[in-house]
Parts: C-alpha cells; structure tokens; sequence
C-alpha cells in the first residue's frame, strides 16, 4: 500500500455462484473466491447459502481465515445447495461494526434474499430519511441496508425480483455492483455508469458466478465469460443466463481508473484489459513524461511493482528489487498507537541496500495520499546508501473527495491539494518527483470500452450528491450539508 498507516480503501468484493448440475460445494466455492477477493476488503466478510431456497449464512468482522472456522464451514456446508454468494468487506479508521457486515439476509412477505454490495450511493443520505419518516428501522449504518429496504418494498409491488431490482435502480444514484440471491435466483446488477467492475463466469459442469474480479473466477475453475454492461441486470437461473438492459446507454461509462492502478488485482482481467498490462502501461507514460538520468528502477510493493518494470522497460534503466515487504503483520498493527502507525513503514518494508548502495534510483509509487509515508521511504532508502532518490507516481495529484466507493481521506489531509508539485517534493524529501498526467491516465486500459471517473484528480464530478458524506458512509455519521454550503462544483 502507498500509506502504510492510513492507505487508501475501496469498497469490497462480491461473489455468487449458481451450480445448475449440483457438483459444486458451493460453500467451498465462495470461500476460495473470498480468498481471492480478500486485497478488496479485510474487515469483515460474509457468505450465504442457499438450500431449496432455505437461505442461511455467516457474517463477522476479520479475515476470511479467521471468519470462516472448520466449525462455520462445516455448517454452511448444504449438500443440496446450488447457489451461494459472499462478500468481503475493507477496513477503515473508523469504529467497526458487525452490523454493516455482509451479505445482509433479508425475510419479507415474498420470501428471503440475500443481497451483496459494492460500491456507495451518493443520494444514500435522502433514501435513508425518507425511509425512517416511513417507519422503516435500521440496525447500521450501510448504505447497503438502504438498498435492501428498497428492494423489498419493490418486491412486494413487482410480479418478479428482475421487475423489483429494475425499480430499485431508478431510485438509486452513485456507484453499486450488486449480487442477489433469491429463493431461485441469483442476479448481478451494475450502475449505469459502470464505477466498479462485475463480471461473469462460467462453471465446467454447468452454472455461472459473478465476482468483482475475474482472479475470483480462476480460484474457482471457471472460464470468464465477459463483464457485466453497465446498468445491465444478468439472471442466473434454471433457464439459464438472461439479460435485461433497460437501463443500458442512459449514462456515460465511468470506471473508477484507480481500479487498474491500484485495487484489483494484477492478475485480474477488467472491461477485456490485463489489469499488470495497464499498470505496466502507466509506468512507460511515467518514463516518457518524467525521465531522468538514474542507475535502478524500483517498485513500492504491491501495487508499485508493475509501474516500475514498465518505467525501467521505456527508459532502459534497469529494474531491480529494492524492497522486501513483510507479509505477516496483520491490519491490526496498523490499527495501534500513533508510535506504532509511525513505526510501520520500517515493519513492513526493509531495503535490500545492494540494490540502491551508492545508486541513483528511481522510485515508482501508485500514489502520494499525506505525504508521511512517502517521506518515510524516501529516508529509508538514503539511510541504505541511495545517492539520489527520484520519485515517480503512476498517478495524478489526489486534490479531491471520492463520493462513489473510495475511502479518501478529507481534502484538508491530502498532501496535493493546494501545493504545487515543488512544494510537495520538498515535503516528502525527493530529489526530484513527477506525477502521471491526467491526459495519460485514462489511457492506461488499451482496449477497455469504457470511459474513466478522474473527479479525485480533477474535481469533475458526473454525480454530485446532494449532501456532503464522510469518506466513510458505512462507519461515521452522516452529514447534512449545511445551509448555505455549496455543493460540489458550486
């Protein structure tokens, strides 16, 4: 991560799975494909499972591992059961709730379903007052809980849950990827601007699975089929696939770029494009827009990796391993003390001083969020021996909130906003530093068919809430905006 003490977030991972020949273990399956997931989110996860339409599940906060114990999965083991979803959920600064946990099972006059969510509305903090005005009780603070009540109200005045969900998406604004379990069902819903990926897999033996990433698909043996359609509503049912894309074409595509330059996982396919490819891909437009005389190119783990061996593949400067990353302190570390937060680079990451020894090096980052952490490795690397240190991002400045699933801190924390590049070089101590532009970053995903949401870099917002949300609507207070306080863009 870029900011080992206060790294940037996304929202979660989804999965479902629908076996129509019965020789999955379906509960085995979502474990694996949480595993998979499990870079999206690390504070909580979830399954449910669905057993001639009897839906069961587990949710508590902790990793996978911890979560889904020998005993837990022993009893979500159904023998008879096709059809399962899971989900896991990312960590914040924040208090930490069992209640926002995922997938939310929900028993109304139709039946029960199970509905799994990533991504945040940015009209979240409206549809949940005008449901308590309307008597409606809810046990967190999700926003995924407001997208239950609304589906269920839906349910119970639609002939089908296809009809319900197609309600429930006029009513929504911002980001969502949803997967839903009914009592016969499975469905996959995107936005209609498409912010976070969904795709959809096939099973050898005959079924489908939905999944944020298609890594999920691999850790369960089934073949990508293709992405979701933004605004697309896919059945998996006993008659197959279908489709419905009412709400197809309403509104320009709008993938969040972040998700090729840092959230997914390299391994992942997104909209048809190599997730390591675009990565790679930013690292050369690095190379072109900021080259520099230097000895070794380096990579921050993880995320940083790719970026470098496409600076060092452009440039011509050799590519070496500069850091060793150790993978067995938990979040919980990062969690503790001021003391410990300041500490935990050095934790986590340590020099391999060969590499950088009387060397000018290039340092290749995903991003810059406070400025601490980046000044901090900086030292590190001077204190091993590096005779220069030049700083490259494989992204634009972040100047801006995100309102549609990205835990940014406040605007008055990010080092980017108000100084120029200079001047935040000087804070974080390089010999040099330079940013990807925004003209390149949405340039990255060669052969996506998709536009790019870049309102972090540029403060051009294709929805603008009509309440300011903290960075984190699941686990702080939601704020009114006040009166008087522009809007976004105002």
């Amino acid at each position: 991560m870029s900011d080992f003490a206060y790294p940037l977030h996304e929202e979660c991972g989804v999965f479902g799975i629908y076996d129509k020949a019965g020789t999955e273990d379906v509960s085995v399956a979502v474990y694996s494909a949480l595993y998979a997931l499990q870079h999206r989110g690390q504070e909580s996860c979830g399954m449910a499972v669905n057993e001639d339409g009897v839906i069961t599940g587990h949710r508590d906060l902790g990793l996978v591992n911890e979560v889904f114990t020998p005993q837990v999965m022993a009893s979500l083991h159904k023998p008879e059961a096709h059809m399962a979803t899971g989900h896991v959920r990312y960590a914040t600064a924040g208090s930490r709730v069992r209640a926002n946990a995922q997938p939310m099972i929900v028993r109304h006059g139709r039946g029960t379903m199970a509905l799994c969510h990533n991504g945040n509305l940015t009209n979240a903090v409206q549809l949940r007052n005008a449901l308590e005005n309307d008597g409606a009780i809810f046990h967190g603070s999700s926003d995924t809980e407001v997208i239950c009540y609304l589906l269920t109200r839906n349910r119970l005045k639609h002939q089908s849950i296809e009809q319900a969900v197609a309600a429930t998406m006029d009513q929504l604004d911002g980001a969502y990827s949803l997967v839903i379990m009914s009592a016969t069902k499975l469905i996959a819903v995107r936005d209609p601007r498409g912010y976070r990926p969904l795709c959809i897999g096939t099973l050898p033996g005959g079924g489908y699975v939905f999944a944020s990433e298609s890594c999920a698909l691999d850790a369960v043996g089934a073949a990508y089929l293709r992405d979701i359609e933004p605004g697309e509503i896919v059945v998996a049912g006993p008659d197959g696939l279908r489709s419905n894309r009412e709400h197809c074409g309403k509104q320009p595509r709008q993938m969040c770029v972040f998700e090729y330059i840092y959230f997914a996982r390299p391994d992942s396919v997104i909209e048809g494009c190599s997730v390591h490819e675009a990565r790679m891909q930013a690292g050369r437009f690095l190379a072109q827009e900021h080259p520099v005389e230097a000895d070794v190119v380096i990579g921050v783990p993880d995320s940083g990796l790719d970026a470098a061996l496409g600076y060092a593949e452009a440039s011509g400067i050799p590519y070496g391993i500069g850091f060793i990353k150790n993978k067995y302190i938990g979040r919980t570390f990062i969690q503790g003390n001021q003391k410990q937060r300041e500490n935990s680079v050095r934790i986590k990451l340590n020099v391999i001083a060969s590499t950088v020894r009387d060397k000018r090096v290039v340092l290749i980052d995903d991003s810059i969020v406070r400025g601490t952490t980046s000044a901090r490795i900086i030292k590190l690397l001077r204190d091993a021996g590096a005779r220069e240190v030049h700083f490259r991002v494989s992204a634009p400045p972040f100047k801006y909130p995100c309102y549609f699933g990205t835990d940014i801190p406040d605007q008055k924390m990010l080092v980017a906003t108000g100084r120029s590049v200079d001047e935040i070089n000087e804070i974080i101590g390089a010999d040099t530093l330079g940013y990807l532009s925004t003209e390149h970053v949405v340039q990255l995903a060669k052969g996506a068919g998709c536009g790019f949401c870049t309102a972090c870099f540029t403060g051009e917002y294709a929805v603008k809430p009509e309440v300011v949300l903290s960075t984190d609507i699941h686990d702080r207070p939601l704020r009114q905006r006040p009166k008087g306080e522009k809007k976004l863009g105002e």
